[in-house]
């Protein structure tokens, strides 16, 4: 476990067909898994075929900013092939979702260095050679053993739960978490399903913001409000910057409702075919 009350498995698939396909195979009740939710599988590749007219497609007009051009307008592109597959495009807003990265940088190092205090060299995982002691042992065994950002994440967990700083950082974050779940549920008392862009800049070269923790945690922006909220989401291939670098599309629905998600996301497969083509 990383952060307990926002990790989610989901599948990788080539297209929606067959993220569906695996979908249902993954989905139904565990009895031996206590966070398993009592419902039966779910029935996706039949409903998947669907198509989107009738439905409510919410853009989101208060997203935080910062999308790079080409960004905004694979997002613009994909709203006008839903509204050509018969979709009504409608306006909503997300107060609160600004302060969702906050929130999440909060919560989530919280519950990784709750989580992650079990890696202590002594029942199992590395252990450090040569330690001088108990104490030296835990030292160097996670000084190893851990790469440099789930260190820094560490540390800022431990210090949001810290006494005298637990209610101030990770209480309040958890307030903030609160809203923004409150934001989704008002929105989609208006649409079925949310469509934004997955990052907002094309791909980055790699360890390119290694240096700069700040401007990689901003990547995160637009997805970790889903995690924050208990929601399905979905990210398709929406197109290509002119360097040849992908742009990705997120589509969010409900709680429960992979069906809308997948039934959407097959009918922008099928308008754009984007998931055909390779970087």
């Amino acid at each position: 476990a990383y952060a307990s009350s926002l990790d989610q498995i989901g599948p990788f698939a080539t297209n929606v067909d067959d993220a569906a396909l695996i979908t249902e195979v993954i989905s139904g009740h565990d009895a031996n898994d206590s966070t398993s939710i009592p419902n039966p599988p779910l029935q996706l590749r039949g409903a998947a075929r669907e198509g989107v007219k009738g439905m409510r497609i919410g853009r989101v007009t208060d997203l935080p900013g910062g999308a790079e051009p080409e960004v905004e307008q694979a997002l613009n592109d994909a709203f006008d092939a839903l509204r050509a597959a018969g979709a009504e495009i409608v306006d909503v807003q997300l107060p609160s979702l600004s302060y969702a990265l906050t929130a999440y940088y909060l919560i989530a190092p919280a519950e990784a260095s709750s989580n992650l205090a079990r890696f202590d060299g002594v029942r199992y995982g590395h252990r450090a050679k040569d330690a001088k002691g108990l104490v030296d042992m835990y030292k160097r065994t996670r000084a190893e053993g851990f790469g440099e950002e789930v260190k820094r994440r560490i540390m800022l967990g431990t210090y949001a739960l810290s006494a005298g700083y637990y209610d101030a950082y990770y209480v309040r974050a958890q307030k903030v978490r609160t809203l923004i779940t409150r934001d989704f549920e008002a929105a989609f008392n208006e649409v079925d399903v949310l469509c934004a862009p997955t990052a907002p800049t094309t791909a980055f070269k790699i360890g390119e913001k290694a240096n700069d923790p700040l401007a990689m945690y901003l990547s995160d922006i637009y997805t970790i409000s889903a995690n924050l909220a208990g929601l399905p989401g979905i990210a398709i291939p929406a197109g290509f910057s002119q360097s040849k670098l992908p742009i990705g599309l997120q589509l969010l629905a409900p709680p429960f409702e992979e069906e809308r998600l997948l039934r959407t996301a097959r009918m922008f497969e099928r308008e754009t075919d984007w998931h055909r083509h390779r970087p």
